[in-house]
């Protein structure tokens, strides 16, 4: 809490050169930081974002209300030239479009100069584009460690100022450089090298990053009105503007023993330093602050760093419904032209302002004597565009053969339970497949209905041979009909994979296996994404190597209950840390 508003306090100072901050997760420090950068910002312009906003109030154009009644054109400033040198909120920022996030882009490299504040609620599908986050020189993320309350204490810094500290003046516009004279000064060769090394072994390939790890690291000093960098001031800069950006885990390399000292000479008496107990070896300093780093950067982030992806910088869970442009529903986007036909919706403001600026000489043309009606051409019309995020559908096939079935699907309906209870929120669907015996059996359709859920897995049979092959192949026809519909199907296998019913209902595990192996092979063929959960007490490589021939994941959970296969399955569909 105390790194983000102090990151606040800079950027009302330095706009201009930190761009601004971006806030994630529904808590209460994150409103509390909110309610501070608004309060240094009282003299100075504050908006808020629309969600939906359009490029003509974004930018500015034709105000088309006045426009149509004086007879002619007049121009509205637009929101980006209204905030400039203030305080712009983009609320719900994850689900900006492109096209607002890159007007804004544009304006802040041009020289705006004010601030973005980034309100970021922390769902598990959507983060801001990255034009936009890249800008903004702090990244505070409360969603791990939320605090319900925060006390009226810890808003405002202003009297921390009256015990030492000093208000930085307030630089308005790009051409006023806060800390060109002296400021930039502060930062030494060996604090940029140090930052240079920290941002090369977090991964972090953005000059952007850099940049602003020195102006805030600058500011940090300045305003404890201080002339010279401490590490206290890396370690903050570190864990504000650097780790939040790592894209891999860096290695600490372990200090080699000092050499023994030569023959003939003595080893110089513990204290005899000469005073350099205060100065600061750099490869010793670095490790100081990578393990700042770390320490701030949260366990699920490095779990997904570990695995290879970087946290929250990917555009989205590979299993989670897939972006698709629609004509009725869904996330406006930009109108384009067109004829309101095949469901197709009239952008009625849209096209008046496509018609007005002509209407003068569309005037001129009918005469002088025609009548003053508002002329619209088939060029002038305009048709609104969506889009919507299709249905996310999880498809369970579990294996219900065995001594283990009871608990295999006590499991699977407990997750299938929970899942369903958060589908309205994750706009997702659930299924169940059950493999048995000789066959293969749709037990739950797709549906979003815990009631009818509970009422379905009621009493499930289980005990029987193993038709592994027919399972998957079960599970893989669904998922491409599913597809077919419009749904983004994912696939959880919950199995030993040791199958012992070939496809054609025969008994006999060597043809099993190939006929296994064989419907794994068709299944990736499809493209489906899924994960095959073995189960089994201890793990053997007949599972692995079925989610190897359908380019699946493999997860081991031997002693897994309902909650740990809900939690796995939707950190591989939905991207959500377990």
């Amino acid at each position: 809490m105390s790194d983000a508003l102090l990151a606040a306090e800079l950027l009302a100072a330095a706009p201009a050169r930190l761009g601004g901050i971006w806030l994630r997760g529904p808590s209460a420090e994150r409103d509390a930081v909110l309610a501070f950068l608004t309060e240094e910002f009282v003299d100075r312009p504050v908006r808020r974002l629309p969600v939906h906003i359009d490029e003509e109030r974004l930018c500015g154009g034709i105000d088309v209300a006045s426009s149509l009644s004086a007879g002619r054109r007049i121009e509205q400033a637009g929101l980006l030239q209204e905030v400039e040198g203030g305080l712009l909120v983009v609320p719900m920022a994850e689900r900006m479009n492109g096209m607002v996030a890159g007007r804004i882009a544009q304006a802040m490299d041009a020289g705006a100069g004010f601030a973005l504040v980034l309100i970021d609620d922390g769902g598990e599908e959507e983060i801001p584009p990255v034009s936009v986050t890249e800008r903004v020189a702090f990244w505070c993320d409360f969603s791990t460690n939320p605090v319900s309350t925060v006390s009226d204490s810890d808003l405002p810094r202003i009297p921390e100022r009256s015990r030492g500290r000093r208000a930085l003046p307030v630089a308005n516009g790009p051409s006023t450089s806060l800390g060109n004279a002296g400021g930039e000064s502060l930062v030494r060769l060996e604090d940029r090298q140090t930052l240079a090394n920290i941002t090369l072994a977090l991964g972090i390939d953005s000059a952007r990053a850099m940049l602003f790890a020195q102006a805030a690291l600058s500011l940090s000093a300045q305003i404890e009105d201080r002339d010279t960098i401490t590490d206290d001031d890396v370690q903050f800069v570190a864990r504000t503007v650097l780790g939040p950006r790592a894209t891999r885990i860096p290695q600490q390399a372990e200090e080699p023993p000092p050499p023994p000292p030569p023959e003939g000479e003595d080893e110089p008496p513990p204290g005899d330093n000469d005073g350099d107990d205060e100065q600061h070896d750099p490869d010793q300093l670095d490790d100081l602050i990578l393990a700042a780093v770390l320490a701030s950067i949260p366990k699920d982030v490095l779990a997904r760093i570990g695995e290879g992806r970087a946290a929250r910088r990917a555009t989205g869970a590979g299993g989670a419904g897939r972006k698709r442009a629609s004509q009725m529903r869904g996330r406006p986007l930009g109108a384009r032209p067109g004829l309101p036909r095949g469901g197709a919706r009239l952008a009625l403001i849209d096209t008046l302002r496509t018609a007005v600026p002509w209407q003068e000489i569309r005037r001129q043309q009918e005469g002088m004597e025609a009548p003053k009606r508002l002329r619209i051409r088939k060029g002038d019309l305009r048709i609104r565009r969506f889009e919507e995020r299709a249905e996310a559908l999880t498809i369970f096939a579990v294996d219900a053969s065995g001594s283990s079935a009871l608990a295999r699907l006590a499991e699977a309906k407990g997750a299938v339970e929970l899942m369903l209870a958060q589908s309205y929120v994750k706009r997702a669907q659930v299924a169940l497949i059950a493999f048995r015996g000789t066959s293969a059996e749709l037990l739950l359709p797709p549906t979003r209905s815990l009631t009818r859920a509970k009422k379905v897995l009621g009493e499930l049979p289980g005990g029987g041979g193993t038709p592994l092959a027919l399972g998957l192949s079960a599970a893989a026809e669904l998922a491409e009909t599913q597809a077919e519909r419009g749904r983004t199907p994912f696939v959880a296998v919950l199995t030993d994979g040791k199958g012992n019913i070939d496809r054609n209902g025969q008994p006999g595990r060597a043809q099993a296996g190939e006929d296994a192996l064989a419907a794994a092979r068709r299944f990736a063929q499809s493209g489906t994404q899924a994960v095959v959960i073995d189960i089994s007490a201890r793990p053997q490589p007949e599972a692995a190597a079925i989610a190897a021939a359908m380019r699946a994941r493999y997860l081991a959970l031997p002693r897994a209950d309902a909650r740990g296969v809900e939690r796995a399955v939707s950190a591989l569909q939905f991207g959500k840390a377990s």
